[in-house]
């Protein structure tokens, strides 16, 4: 049986502890459970499923418990699981059949640069190959950019990227504040594109920054202050640089790589012989 610690449900804006749910026949343990602070009740649920799939205790092709069951041994209403359900699938995640049930679905199905997955990933130790393919996507993708906007940057968005970075020199890197003005260098960077594929792209890797970024400081103070790297990008695209801002977007993304890395071999040192 699930193990679960709810208190009474009354409604689907409660405040909740999920407990960890588990593939079909395993139990958890009730330390094992997780808060949801300000999270609808579904909220809660697709978060603890979705971490749960994302550090692979779910393995594609799992299947999860059945909705009557969860919703009993739970104590939530059925209507709470089909939506967080719904959710999941949606980010493709996992598929539901009449009969067959839910089940986990292949990882080229998961729709990896959907925010809410994105910081799945990064709750618990993530993947290594993952985060190889995040960085190399950005390496990709962000020097370009960079380059484009250095060409197409008008007043407003130099304006927007200029605040940005006087906001991280401000509150630096170490606080939610000073993450939230360096999702906004790289949206507002990206949005100096003029390029509206480019520009779509601004969400996911808004994320893709702020969720490294905090994962770096989970268990000591950051190695550097990466705030020259894009005092850098933005001086050249101000200048019009192009070949300069795209060379300051790749070191950049290399060191924040490195970074990365580092963080991840402190957490696990085997993983690092």
């Amino acid at each position: 049986m699930l193990a679960a610690v709810l208190g009474p449900v009354q409604g689907k804006t409660e405040q909740v502890t999920v407990a960890m749910v588990t593939r079909v026949g395993e139990t958890k343990r009730p330390q094992d459970a997780v808060k949801g602070p300000g999270r609808r009740l579904h909220g809660a649920i697709e978060h603890k499923l979705g971490v749960a799939i994302l550090s692979g205790e779910y393995a594609p092709g799992d299947k999860l418990s059945g909705e009557v069951a969860f919703a009993e041994e739970l104590n939530v209403s059925r209507s709470a699981y089909r939506e967080a359900i719904q959710v999941l699938a949606a980010k493709g995640l996992v598929e539901s059949r009449p009969k067959a049930g839910t089940r986990v679905l292949p990882r080229h199905r998961w729709n990896l640069l959907d925010p809410d997955v994105l910081a799945w990933a990064f709750a618990g130790e993530p993947d290594r190959k993952f985060v190889a393919d995040l960085f190399e996507l950005r390496s990709i993708v962000e020097p370009a950019a960079a380059r484009i906007a250095a060409q197409r940057a008008d007043k407003q968005s130099l304006k927007e990227m200029k605040t940005a970075l006087a906001a991280m020199r401000r509150h630096t890197l170490a606080t939610e504040e000073g993450r939230a003005a360096d999702r906004d260098f790289h949206k507002a960077l990206l949005q100096a594109t003029a390029n509206d594929a480019l520009q779509v792209l601004a969400a996911s890797m808004g994320a893709a920054v702020n969720w490294t970024t905090h994962f770096k400081q989970r268990s000591r103070a950051l190695p550097r202050n990466p705030l020259p790297d894009h005092e850098r990008v933005y001086q050249a695209i101000a200048a019009g640089d192009g070949d300069g801002a795209a060379e300051a977007m790749r070191i950049l993304v290399q060191l924040a790589l490195e970074d990365t890395q580092d963080a991840m071999d402190a957490t696990d040192p085997e993983a690092a012989r």
